[in-house]
């Protein structure tokens, strides 16, 4: 998606920051008007959020929507529910898993298999595949996972990190050097 707005936007580098902010957010061009969802938001916040002057929010709404290609994409554009920075509040837990360049696909049916098999209860992926960055997945379980069930995970070929974020209070508790984790009450060392 990100790949569409750079080549078209590519000769408009402001535009593009607001481009990306629309599509990041979730922010849909309908009848020459940014909306969210069903409410409608200001340019205001949009340049603001952008860094750019309310000018070039309206010049890129307007290319937008004079642009066959881009408008089919723009006002369609929904915002999602993301419930990783709930989940520990909810007592669940979220993985973060982070995969070598290019390496998203295979690997995210491997994991899949792997939580079906130990019987974890899913609450929400979010999957993320970035040009040129690292592809990441988000996975919010409501249970804690158990550390042999990570260890699968981190062992599948293309798995670069496992950041783990937990209900758990106390930050004082280290766990390992396996995985990055910002919390853990396990306190479990696994081989590398």
């Amino acid at each position: 998606m990100l790949f569409i707005v750079k080549e078209y936007f590519r000769n408009y580098p402001a535009r593009r920051k607001v481009a990306e902010i629309l599509v990041n957010n979730g922010i849909s061009i309908r009848n020459s008007k940014p909306y969210l969802g069903d409410i409608e938001i200001s340019v205001n916040a949009i340049a603001k959020a952008a860094g750019v002057n309310r000018k070039i929010v309206y010049h890129t709404i307007e290319y937008i929507e004079k642009t066959y290609e881009l408008r089919s994409i723009f006002e369609r554009l929904r915002p999602t529910s993301n419930l990783d920075q709930i989940a520990p509040v909810m007592g669940w837990e979220v993985l973060e898993i982070t995969f070598k360049k290019g390496k998203f696909g295979c690997s995210l049916e491997k994991i899949a298999k792997i939580l079906k098999e130990k019987a974890c209860e899913i609450r929400q992926i979010i999957g993320e595949r970035e040009i040129g960055d690292s592809n990441k997945l988000i996975i919010i379980v409501e249970n804690p996972l158990k550390m042999d069930t990570i260890a699968e995970i981190k062992n599948i070929e293309h798995v670069e990190s496992i950041l783990i974020h937990t209900a758990e209070k106390d930050k004082e508790k280290i766990v390992c050097n396996y995985c990055k984790v910002k919390y853990c009450p396990r306190k479990v060392a696994l081989p590398q």
